[in-house]
């Protein structure tokens, strides 16, 4: 069997890693830099701490901060006729995944303009061009979107969350500065720590998973249960360890896929607005006790890997202890616990669950799915 592994080119860590941005775009030779942020990190001065590299050094850029936290094709539209009209030869990405998303789809489209109605992109496309080149800043510690060959935008004709996957998209630089992601709000720190732990989580336990992607997946977990809740009373050295595990856990599955987690939370970002880290965390406990039954001795690694005692547990015993222990702790967050705290609705199930059904990473679940399992899986985390 051939396994395909596709990394970013560079990455830097580390608190105040911001500081090599100016020398690596002399270096590269780009003339003019489309910056993406949002305007949350405009106002917070969390972005600023980023441009004022580029005002400071001269730098040309031109900025585009339009951008919603579940980015639309709208959005995307809109940032590619600033990127044309300012014919900029880069983009720099600060933010989360929403962000960095966004920057994504504009850089494949600059080069490969075919694709420029945005649907296209939606699933496994084969673009001929890498992207427009992107150096992503990540402000939070969840997505992994800096070091991963995917990203979603929304389909708001469809309500339906396309999942793009292009090895052309990857950032061909990623600077990790965990003082970026210091000033994260609680519920915002603690939903992207726990989008980081499902993303280490799915990639341990879906159908491609290999030896190489085990070996992130099971560090990322540890790192990650480790790691969060002191990250979220912002534990300085505990955010640095969040900012490098949630980077290895998408090394991980960025190159094997994920699980119906994903599928599932897409829907809630589609339908409700339900950010996607908030939705991620919501379900992970409901799919892991139900994915239990298919690769339990995968869950006994996994729960080795979070510190837990499973000396003479059974394999129902165990699966529940991992799932029970995530709630735990996404209790101590204060991170909701039903999807009816986040909108959903009975009426909406049969259409929450035909979609995840057709969700593209739905067929990387260890265990098979049907529409009625989706259904019964929606129910009970209502």
């Amino acid at each position: 069997m051939v396994s395909r592994f596709v990394f970013n080119e560079t990455s830097y860590f580390g608190w105040g890693s911001r500081q090599v941005l100016v020398d690596e775009i002399k270096r590269r030779n780009f003339k003019k830099a489309l910056v993406v942020t949002d305007n949350v990190l405009l106002k917070t001065g969390v972005a600023n701490k980023v441009i004022e590299l580029l005002d400071d050094s001269i730098i040309e850029y031109v900025l585009f901060s339009d951008i919603k936290p579940n980015p639309t094709i709208s959005n995307v539209k809109r940032g590619l006729r600033i990127c044309k009209k300012y014919h900029c030869d880069s983009i720099i990405a600060i933010g989360g995944g929403s962000v960095i998303d966004t920057a994504k789809a504009i850089g494949i489209v600059m080069t490969n303009p075919e694709f420029k109605d945005i649907k296209s992109l939606s699933g496994v496309v084969d673009t001929k061009n890498p992207s427009l080149p992107i150096i992503a800043l990540p402000t939070t510690h969840g997505t992994a979107a800096e070091c991963t060959i995917n990203y979603v935008i929304t389909d708001e004709d469809d309500k339906v969350k396309m999942v793009c996957v292009d090895p052309h998209d990857i950032p061909v630089l990623a600077i990790i500065d965990s003082e970026l992601m210091y000033a994260m709000p609680s519920s915002v720190a603690a939903a992207t720590g726990l989008d980081a732990l499902t993303h280490a989580i799915e990639g341990y336990i879906t159908k491609a998973h290999n030896t190489m992607s085990d070996m992130f997946a099971l560090k990322a977990i540890e790192l990650i249960y480790n790691s969060l809740e002191k990250a979220v009373n912002k534990d300085k050295d505990a955010i640095e360890e969040m900012a490098l595990a949630q980077y290895i856990a998408g090394m991980g599955f960025s190159n094997v896929g994920l699980g119906i987690v994903h599928s599932m939370a897409h829907q809630l970002g589609a339908i409700y607005d339900v950010p996607h880290g908030l939705a991620n965390a919501l379900l992970l406990p409901y799919v892991i006790e139900w994915n239990g039954e298919a690769c339990p001795e995968r869950f006994r690694d996994i729960a080795k890997a979070m510190g837990l005692s499973v000396k003479n547990l059974s394999d129902i015993e165990l699966v529940k202890k991992v799932a029970q222990s995530i709630r735990n702790l996404a209790v101590r967050l204060d991170v909701p616990q039903h999807i009816s705290e986040v909108g959903a609705k009975e009426e909406d199930i049969s259409l929450l669950a035909q979609k995840a059904l057709n969700d593209p990473c739905t067929p990387g679940n260890p265990r098979d799915v049907s529409l009625s399992d989706l259904e019964d899986l929606f129910r009970s985390a209502l």
